[in-house]
């Protein structure tokens, strides 16, 4: 684990490098994504699932988005608030209209919900279930303050990396889904 300075730099570089990978995949691969979350990691029954609305180059979940609101699973969507705060959550069905968010994010105007189970994107993660996102904190504090939520990382498997920087405050996924595969990790 490192601190300071150090901790930001190596971050920044890796962020550099993770998106140049990213660019190169084609987002349409989150079909095989969602085969292998449906297959090999379903929410339980009941659970209340956060996905996020992909952007750029990000791997699209909307197909697995769909395919869980067809299994008529809860969904929600993240609002991104001021810096410093955690991600607020509002319900969400396939249909409903989004809003623009900040950072060209959207989201919808449903109400705010709970999730016990958080897809999530990211710029890399390693073979111990740590994950790079933007920097801005969004998924550490929000995930903090959702201490049992299963935390599902998606990305594609170019993402991946020998080692993802961590400090103090970064919290591992419990598995990553690729178009290639589901991998869990073995808890901290």
């Amino acid at each position: 684990m490192m601190n300071g300075t150090a901790l930001a730099e190596a971050k920044a570089e890796l962020r550099k490098r993770a998106m140049a990978a990213r660019n190169a995949c084609d987002p349409a691969l989150g079909q095989d994504l969602a085969r292998h979350v449906l297959e090999n990691c379903p929410p339980p029954p009941g659970a209340v699932v956060a996905g996020y609305w992909p952007m750029g180059d990000e791997i699209d979940i909307r197909p697995l988005l769909y395919a869980l609101a067809a299994r008529g699973v809860a969904l929600c969507l993240p609002e991104t608030p001021p810096r410093g705060h955690p991600l607020v959550f509002k319900k969400w069905q396939p249909g409903a209209a989004l809003l623009p968010g900040r950072f060209g994010t959207s989201h919808p105007a449903g109400e705010i919900a709970r999730p016990d189970f958080v897809l999530m994107p990211l710029l890399a993660f390693d073979a111990k279930g740590n994950r790079l996102g933007y920097g801005g904190g969004y998924y550490d504090r929000t995930l903090a303050a959702l201490p049992a939520a299963f935390r599902l990382g998606c990305a594609f498997a170019a993402q991946e990396v020998e080692t993802v920087p961590t400090g103090g405050n970064d919290l591992k996924i419990h598995a990553i889904a690729t178009e290639i595969s589901l991998r869990r990790f073995q808890p901290a």
